[in-house]
């Protein structure tokens, strides 16, 4: 069993897909380390870059041929200048040439080095494979499979006894809501406060604040650029950012500087009933067009879901509570992180393999287990929380219009965030001894409705929304 962090399952990256550009990116990273363990990179004359599956059906919608090139020219999806990536990729379509692992310069053609292929392989529907051809006639080749979130494995490799060492340390392994909840039972305490002695095993204490500080100043500086940035998404669909103008409409003229001073001003302003759902829609919005323009976000658990836990966390921080704080944000995103890992454990977090119920469904569940927690839920009513969200979102289909991160992923932002506030809501209002559905239950049904579920609505675009919207119209 793999051993899951907090900062496995929220992960900093560039949109505008965890699986399809994160992904695929931290895989021709893993490529390079590989080759470079055998081989010099100055022995390389030729790269290849083979795309299957999904990751070829919606990868030019999802950036994944400029992701896999960012990969191999060695680029940090996390310190990247995301403004410095189109003038990077012009350059190389121009020059025709890249240096790789910024070593060797190499010729390189991105309309032919990076092929698309249509077929499935066997493991799963993210596949690609890097192959470098070198001047003595050998080659290096290997295949990655990128299954969700960011995660990379082979296929003989999925799990390595490396990371199945590093699990047995855990002082409370968990694969299980079950689990989860006995170690709560024994030791009297929090989800939180589980995951931090987990965390602690890993790295120090400071470590993992530092850790979470970064996580949390990602997500505010994304839901502060997407409030603050209009204009049109580009990708051909010409969809209009709408952010900018609900925020402008909300905040008024409160002023502020950064985007901490942003946030200090929105909890001065009154707000009223009706306009909540307004403020939590622009946050998701913020985060998610952000993403589809290439983005820095943070993978929640994936960049198609991101924008769900920031809104559902600025919900509670500007709306539930004016005091909250550090501390307050940490336990949100620690048990938010867990529920997470046990989705990832039991069923998928993979619109490939299971549908956007395996995206915006666990982003919704992770962040209804979070609000649920910073409410004064026990543990038996965060699962519970996180059971309801997960529960109206099963057989959630995934269906992106011209294979792009837009329509309609980005509004589904906005329902996954109310959905997790109302399923908050409705567990601390519960008896949990008196709950039909435990979390293992609803986790085990997503898989076998993930199973059940035709490909063409797996982020292949060849149905639904897909099929039935005309991109000549848009």
């Amino acid at each position: 069993m793999e051993c899951i962090s907090v900062f496995d399952m929220l992960k900093i990256g560039v949109g505008p897909s965890s699986s399809h550009t994160l992904g695929p990116w931290r895989a021709a990273e893993r490529w390079l380390r590989e080759m470079g363990g055998n081989y010099s990179l100055d022995q390389v004359e030729n790269v290849k870059v083979h795309l299957y599956g999904s990751l070829s059906l919606t990868g030019k919608g999802h950036a994944t041929d400029i992701a896999v090139v960012l990969g191999l020219l060695g680029e940090d999806p996390e310190t990247i200048d995301c403004s410095e990536i189109d003038t990077i990729i012009n350059n190389i379509r121009t020059e025709q040439q890249l240096i790789l692992g910024r070593r060797k310069k190499i010729a390189f053609n991105m309309t032919q080095d990076v092929i698309f292929h249509k077929n499935f392989l066997p493991f799963h529907a993210n596949a690609l494979c890097f192959e470098a051809f070198l001047q003595n006639g050998n080659s290096f080749k290997e295949t990655y499979y990128s299954i969700g979130g960011g995660f990379i494995v082979k296929e003989t490799l999925q799990h390595s006894r490396e990371n199945d060492a590093i699990f047995e340390t855990f002082p409370f392994p968990i694969r299980t809501g079950d689990e989860l909840l006995a170690y709560c039972s024994k030791k009297d305490t929090s989800i939180s406060d589980i995951v931090w002695e987990n965390e602690l095993s890993l790295r120090t204490a400071e470590e993992v604040d530092n850790g979470l500080h970064r996580i949390w100043a990602t997500m505010l500086e994304c839901m502060y650029l997407g409030c603050h940035t209009e204009g049109k998404l580009p990708g051909g669909l010409n969809v209009k950012r709408r952010a900018f103008s609900m925020h402008q409409k909300l905040i008024g003229s409160h002023p502020y500087s950064n985007p901490k001073e942003w946030l200090e001003s929105i909890r001065e302003t009154q707000v009223k009933f009706r306009e909540i759902i307004k403020w939590v829609s622009c946050f998701a919005l913020a985060v998610n067009e952000m993403n589809a323009a290439l983005g820095r976000v943070v993978t929640a658990p994936t960049n198609g879901s991101a924008g769900v836990i920031p809104a559902v966390l600025m919900y509670y921080l500007v709306i539930e509570n004016h005091d909250g704080d550090f501390e307050d944000i940490k336990r949100f995103l620690m048990t938010a992180s867990e529920v997470g890992s046990i989705f990832k454990k039991g069923a998928t977090i993979s619109a490939a393999m299971g549908g956007c119920q395996a995206e915006i469904g666990v982003s919704s569940a992770m962040a209804a287990a979070g609000l649920t927690e910073l409410m004064g839920g026990n543990p038996e009513q965060v699962l519970m929380a996180a059971e309801i969200a997960m529960e109206h979102h099963l057989g959630l289909t995934c269906d992106p219009i011209g294979g792009l991160v837009q329509i309609p992923c980005i509004e589904r932002n906005c329902m996954g965030a109310i959905k997790a506030i109302n399923a908050a809501e409705l567990a601390m209002d519960s008896d949990p001894a008196e709950a039909k559905v435990p979390l293992d239950k609803v986790v085990s049904t997503m898989w076998e409705t993930a199973q059940d579920m035709s490909s063409k609505y797996k982020e292949t675009s060849e149905g639904g929304l897909a099929v039935g919207v005309n991109l000549s119209d848009c």
